[in-house]
């Protein structure tokens, strides 16, 4: 069984800055799980979270310099890259549903105004009900219940107040039940 060896951090930061490629790979090895359940925390998909660990350890590689050893240790600045890193890409994930859903819904405006809102659910006649809302809570429901959207993202792509999302969507939540229960 070989020794092992280990590096104070002093000699971990020394060693990135130099750009050793021995160094690194010790960060790695011994860092990589706890990093990587950092990210997980954030993305809960294993995919993506070892994409993004990936991407922090090439953040480490590129911004050694920038570490500071008096505001923190060398652990909490990497855990702090791939907090970071992990929340920029969910953010760029829901940045991109936000444009996807925008671009489905410009799309359904414009050839079928009265049909903005697509519905793929109709064993309990939701459907027919969702039908009966005014527009506006139809657009809203189907963005939350339908398409996954929350709350904030709804306002977002509709660029409306977020309280203003909130009202319409209790409204509707309370019609649906009027109707549901007329209809059982």
């Amino acid at each position: 069984m070989g020794a092992t060896f280990t590096y104070t951090e002093a000699e971990l930061v020394q060693g990135l800055k130099a750009r050793d490629e021995k160094i690194f790979s010790y960060l790695y090895d011994h860092y990589s799980p706890a990093l990587y359940g950092v990210a997980l925390k954030v993305i809960t998909d294993e995919t993506t979270a070892g994409d993004v660990l990936q991407e922090v350890f090439v953040k480490i590689w590129r911004s050694i310099d920038k570490y500071d050893a008096s505001k923190g240790r060398l652990f909490t600045w990497m855990l702090n890259i791939a907090r970071n890193t992990a929340i920029d890409s969910l953010r760029s994930k829901a940045y991109k549903l936000e444009q996807k859903i925008t671009d489905v819904n410009n799309h359904a405006l414009m050839y079928e105004p009265q049909m903005a809102v697509h519905l793929q659910v109709d064993h309990l006649g939701l459907s027919k009900a969702v039908e009966l809302l005014q527009k506006e809570q139809r657009i809203i429901i189907d963005l939350a219940y339908f398409k996954g959207c929350t709350q904030e993202e709804i306002a977002k792509v509709l660029d409306i107040p977020l309280g203003t999302v909130k009202t319409r969507m209790r409204n509707a939540i309370m019609q649906l039940r009027g109707l549901l229960k007329q209809q059982l």
